[in-house]
């Protein structure tokens, strides 16, 4: 894949935001040529994860027995800072499961949300569910990756990429079992050609000054695909919310510092769902 112009010349950022991104690109696409040399392709598909089969991220979002809340272990951010740095993965992933969770999303950057690909293979060894493999994926090598560590499912942020990338990522994890959510913060940034997309994710943070809107999915919401299913991701924080999004048409809900700013995240996670179980009459 040519790495040139990954990020969108006429994308809607500040400047400042630009630089971030454009540094943690630049880190990714060093990063992704690193361990190429250390664990070549050969190596990745030895792995007892490579052939079995994935947990459908899609089946699980849209079951009637689970409310959607795709429960994220994240350690810190580029913005915020530390947020959980020492989580116990076992733990708390296995907590999340118990409380009900949808699905695991598991941040695998090292440099920019201290997560690792330890994180996402300690949370698999633990679960039968779908994990989230939570990246800035950009290049066929991290789709391997992500197989040969147990991922159900890969990130592709529409900001980062063009269509012809997305397109080509997309089919690439499919040939693989993969499903693909694709995130995007406009509406302009969603491609005409939704072939092997699984999820779309609309994520509520603003990328010029990093404020956080809500309103941002129910706008979009009315003008993606009826036919596909929705996250809403970033300031998820009140059940009555989560109510009001899936009247909306979203079918997941992506939460991460809610839950991970707490002592005991799966704790907190638990009291979340059960309250957006009453507010439904379940």
């Amino acid at each position: 894949m040519c790495y040139q112009n990954l990020l969108k010349p006429n994308s809607d950022l500040s400047a400042v935001e630009f630089m971030i991104l454009e540094k943690i690109i630049a880190h990714k696409q060093k990063e992704v040529a690193e361990r190429r040399e250390l664990t070549p392709i050969k190596k990745l598909e030895q792995s007892e994860h490579f052939g079995a089969p994935c947990v459908s991220f899609l089946h699980y979002l849209n079951r009637a027995d689970k409310v959607g809340v795709i429960a994220e272990i994240k350690r810190r951010s580029p913005s915020k800072g530390a947020i959980n740095e020492y989580v116990s993965v076992e733990k708390v992933s296995i907590g999340y499961m118990q409380a009900g969770a949808s699905a695991l999303s598991i941040l695998t950057d090292t440099e920019f949300f201290g997560g690792s690909n330890e994180d996402l293979i300690m949370a698999r060894k633990f679960n039968y569910c779908p994990i989230l493999r939570k990246d800035f994926t950009i290049d066929e090598y991290q789709i391997i990756e992500a197989r040969s560590m147990g991922a159900d499912a890969i990130l592709l942020i529409a900001a980062v990429l063009d269509e012809k990338q997305i397109k080509n990522l997309a089919a690439f994890a499919a040939s693989f079992g993969l499903e693909v959510l694709l995130e995007i913060h406009e509406f302009e940034e969603l491609p005409g050609d939704l072939e092997n997309i699984s999820v779309i994710g609309v994520n509520n943070r603003n990328l010029k000054d990093f404020s956080v809107d809500v309103n941002r999915s129910f706008s979009i919401a009315e003008k993606l695909p009826a036919e596909m299913t929705k996250i809403s991701e970033s300031g998820l924080s009140e059940a009555e919310t989560i109510v009001e999004l899936k009247r909306a048409g979203f079918k997941g809900f992506l939460i991460g510092e809610t839950f991970m700013r707490e002592s005991q995240p799966e704790l907190a996670c638990g009291e979340f769902i059960r309250k957006i179980q009453t507010l439904e009459g379940k």
